[in-house]
């Protein structure tokens, strides 16, 4: 069995990231693969500027008619190829009631408590949101709507909305097998029906969901069955049913039993050496594998970085996460305050800020500031 360091690790992931910006253009890029996550302020639009070389704008992914945002993995919005979202949309069907459950998270209990399959509750709601998402609307609006064709038991009262609608992890796991994706770039959030919605398939496809592991260990690689069933909010028991092994290698990090596709083997074996600077925003598919431990060995700094809400960036240095960094934006400035754990070369402090007017020019900001706590 090949053993593995976790220097060579992070080598190996960061190459297969992009962070090395070797010049792919939007679509290219392998990590859509996997999808662009989106959840927070520009996200997946700061993870793009961190890989690619050319210039990187706010329009870059909204305005990218090859594209779409959808809630997918986890119910989280990510940025997918159009051409990818029939397979996507199979990889998300749950393989059976256990999955479906583990899929709903926070609101299992809820759920359980309806008296009905997990899977069936899945898809009534996805029937309700393709028969009332005809037209651009805002979420609100569609989770009103949804809310009356549904039994009362797929609902609860909001306390923020002040009002009782249908479950938010139900809607948002529900919404792309009913033929919806998100409106880029709109607040609030709105929903609208693809262009080629397809037809409504509750059929498992074990196929399609072992190709959505399988590229998460490309990534994040070498990991664990239960970190890649982390990625796609499975059950580690489902996720072992159909553990695609004839295309995978055990490999041993950390002292831990992990597995990477054969035939990424050779990259792993010996991946180009981590140099440069990146601001990875909160979210980045970097920092979002589930063996944190790996990325961040030190635990104070590993509390610094993984927040329970409003976490910052990390600060990429020569593949080590040096640092962390948050944004301010008054008026037309945007102000970037950069903590570094260690003392940082000048050089190293003259490429973060660098980075930084990067970030910003994404952002649409040209008058940008550095703070260095």
């Amino acid at each position: 069995m090949l053993d593995v360091s976790r220097e060579q690790a992070l080598a190996y992931r960061i190459a297969e990231h992009g962070l090395h910006r070797e010049g792919t253009g939007t679509h290219e890029l392998p990590l859509l693969d996997l999808g662009l996550q989106d959840s927070m302020r520009d996200t997946a639009l700061l993870s793009l500027a961190a890989r690619r070389s050319g210039p990187v704008t706010p329009e870059s992914l909204v305005d990218d008619p090859r594209l779409v945002l959808v809630w997918s993995h986890r119910g989280a919005p990510h940025f997918h190829r159009r051409a990818d979202i029939a397979e996507l949309t199979a990889s998300l069907v749950p393989l059976g009631d256990a999955d479906a459950l583990a899929r709903m998270v926070w609101q299992q209990k809820e759920l359980r408590e309806a008296g009905r399959s997990a899977v069936d509750i899945l898809f009534e709601t996805a029937r309700a949101i393709r028969k009332t998402v005809t037209r651009p609307m805002t979420k609100g609006a569609a989770s009103t709507a949804i809310t009356k064709l549904l039994p009362p038991a797929f609902s609860r009262w909001c306390r923020p909305c002040g009002t009782t609608h249908v479950h938010e992890q139900l809607m948002r796991l529900a919404t792309l097998h009913g033929g919806v994706r998100l409106e880029a770039g709109q607040s609030p959030a709105t929903l609208a029906p693809l262009a080629d919605r397809g037809r409504l398939s509750t059929r498992p496809v074990p196929d399609a969901v072992a190709r959505v592991l399988e590229r998460y260990l490309r990534f994040n690689g070498p990991a664990t069955p239960g970190d890649a069933a982390g990625f796609t909010g499975s059950a580690r028991a489902c996720v072992t049913e159909i553990w695609p092994t004839e295309r995978l290698t055990e490999v041993r990090l950390a002292g831990r039993r992990t597995f990477l596709p054969t035939d990424r083997l050779p990259a792993l074996e010996n991946p180009p050496t981590p140099a440069g600077v990146r601001l990875l925003p909160p979210l980045d598919p970097f920092t979002q594998c589930r063996d944190k431990a790996v990325l961040v060995p030190d635990k104070g700094r590993a509390k610094e970085i993984w927040k329970i809400l409003g976490s910052p960036g990390a600060l990429l240095v020569d593949g080590e996460i040096l640092g962390i960094w948050r944004t301010k934006a008054t008026g037309k400035r945007l102000t970037f305050t950069v903590t570094a754990f260690d003392p940082l070369r000048r050089a190293d402090r003259d490429a973060t800020e660098a980075e930084a007017a990067r970030a910003a020019t994404a952002r649409g900001y040209r008058d940008i500031a550095v703070n260095w706590a």
